[in-house]
């Protein structure tokens, strides 16, 4: 076998691996998708329905609007069961507050990331094995913070607020957006700062006219990196939160009870919602996420 044959298998070999990934990754994707679009009945059917035939937007109206009005006494009474798992249903209001949480505690993480990246990579403000630490304490498992954070939220009058959720997510990323953004400012050589200087900036105008702009995409990489990871979180939410601040992810587990079982169907509408925001917002800086995670042009 020659060294062209050898490519060429290779070749074919990649792409086929590459292809059965990309199945793994989007079929649940497109079975979230398929499944707000079924009717009750096509949930649990087995063998399973990949697409209805009878699909319709009565998942989406139910979770996100108003059901429609049952026309038998049969279907009121399974509708009235179907619907008390769901009875604190309060999409749109769950969709503000992971809006609010979500944007502002990933705001104040990257911002104080990129302020104190900046120091440890230019004045060494954190030794590495400091640096260590902070990331360790992310790898702390949230269900070990979440009971004493419980107690303390409740001395302080924090608990069911929006403003302790962003402080907990604000603290708990805030490790992440350091190390990313730090990484970006080591790629950007010391002597474009000093260059500034020379032709009379001052040290704050160097690093807001010159360095940040540089490192932009790779903030907005990191910005969009957080804001995901604030978004999906699910536990300390679950913990800190009651009944006035509920966000999606927690909104998401409440349809399920003990008459009706797990509303599948309404989950999924659900979930495609929660979805959705971060593809839009991941659709509009793409050119900037492109950058930011291929970040390394800029040599020494």
């Amino acid at each position: 076998m020659n060294r062209v044959t050898k490519a060429r298998l290779f070749t074919i070999f990649r792409y086929a691996m590459l292809f059965i990934w990309s199945v793994i990754v989007a079929f649940p994707i497109f079975w979230i998708v398929s499944t707000s679009f079924k009717p009750d009945w096509e949930w649990h059917a087995w063998p399973p329905v990949y697409w209805s035939k009878e699909a319709s937007w009565v998942n989406y109206q139910a979770v996100w609007g108003r059901p429609e009005s049952p026309r038998t006494a049969t279907e009121e009474k399974t509708q009235t069961a179907r619907y008390e798992s769901a009875s604190a249903n309060k999409p749109w209001q769950a969709l503000w507050n992971s809006l609010y949480i979500a944007i502002t505690a990933t705001a104040l993480s990257v911002a104080f990331g990129a302020i104190l990246a900046y120091g440890v990579s230019r004045y060494r403000i954190l030794s590495e094995i400091r640096m260590f630490q902070l990331l360790v304490l992310r790898m702390i498992p949230p269900i070990v913070v979440a009971a004493p954070l419980t107690l303390y939220y409740s001395a302080i009058h924090l608990m069911d607020t929006a403003l302790g959720l962003v402080i907990v997510y604000f603290i708990t990323t805030l490790p992440y957006s350091v190390w990313m953004t730090k990484s970006f400012v080591d790629e950007v050589p010391v002597e474009i700062e000093q260059a500034a200087e020379i032709l009379g900036a001052t040290k704050w105008q160097a690093i807001r006219e010159v360095v940040f702009p540089l490192i932009r995409s790779g903030i907005v990489a990191t910005f969009l990196f957080i804001l995901i990871l604030t978004w999906s979180e699910y536990l300390l939410s679950l913990m800190l939160s009651k009944v006035d601040v509920v966000t999606l992810p927690v909104q998401l587990a409440k349809y399920e009870g003990s008459d009706e079982g797990r509303v599948y169907g309404h989950q999924a509408a659900l979930a495609v919602g929660i979805t959705l925001p971060l593809m839009i917002i991941g659709i509009f800086i793409r050119k900037h996420l492109v950058r930011g995670f291929t970040f390394g042009m800029v040599k020494r």
